[in-house]
């Protein structure tokens, strides 16, 4: 079963270039994957078009059953919620605690205070940030801001997640920490694609990759491929 479908997807932009060309892939349920490629070679124009920042010029993107090209209005806000974004700079609320950054998108749901604070509470245990509930972002390191902006982006239960360059900042050690709480995120029922072009990482990780050339997909490679 099939969280994601691309089928003959293009993008292009005012000017004439085209950010992604004819571009074709499924992702299923519960899988980890990653994008790769040069910069400009159209990663996050792809993970834009899935988060519906963005609309395809030509082709269809599918998510479970439905046409993005038909989710229009209040049902973008729907469709949000079933997809969580991790980027690579944070975009955490400076004047806000730990659990409030968190906490946010149950909020702007209408879930109740109270529940809310019970969830919050057991994901930041989960991504070990349990005794940071209360620091504000300026006081955590880079690794720990990076853990609460993942831990915003899945306290919905998305479906999907989408994460651009999350560990670009981050140095070897902390980065291979946050691959460890991304990969245990297929466990609770949400599909992960990363956008890298930290080849090295890739490699490391041994999940199946999307190489990006130019706006094309150069290559499908399985876990199996990518091992010999």
């Amino acid at each position: 079963m099939s969280v994601l479908r691309f089928d003959n997807v293009s993008k292009r932009y005012s000017g004439g270039k085209d950010a992604l060309s004819e571009v074709s892939f499924e992702v299923g349920a519960g899988e980890m994957l990653f994008i790769t490629g040069h910069s400009g070679a159209g990663k996050s124009t792809l993970l834009r078009l899935i988060h519906l920042s963005e609309r395809p010029s030509r082709g269809t993107v599918l998510f479970g059953n439905q046409n993005l090209m038909k989710v229009r209005g209040r049902r973008v806000a729907l469709h949000r919620r079933e997809v969580g974004v991790v980027f690579q700079d944070h975009r955490l609320l400076a004047d806000r605690s730990v659990a409030d950054n968190v906490g946010l998108p149950l909020v702007l749901r209408g879930e109740r205070r109270d529940g809310i604070g019970k969830r919050v509470r057991s994901l930041l245990e989960r991504v070990g940030l349990g005794d940071r509930a209360n620091a504000l972002p300026a006081q955590l390191s880079a690794g720990e801001q990076q853990r609460v902006g993942i831990a915003r982006a899945i306290i919905a239960e998305p479906r999907l997640l989408v994460a651009d360059e999350p560990t670009g900042n981050l140095d070897p050690t902390l980065s291979a920490e946050i691959m460890t709480l991304f990969e245990s995120l297929p466990e609770h029922g949400t599909s992960v694609m990363i956008a890298s072009h930290d080849l090295a990482l890739v490699k490391r990780m041994k999940k199946r990759v999307l190489v990006l050339d130019h706006g094309r997909l150069l290559d499908d490679i399985s876990p199996e491929d990518l091992a010999e």
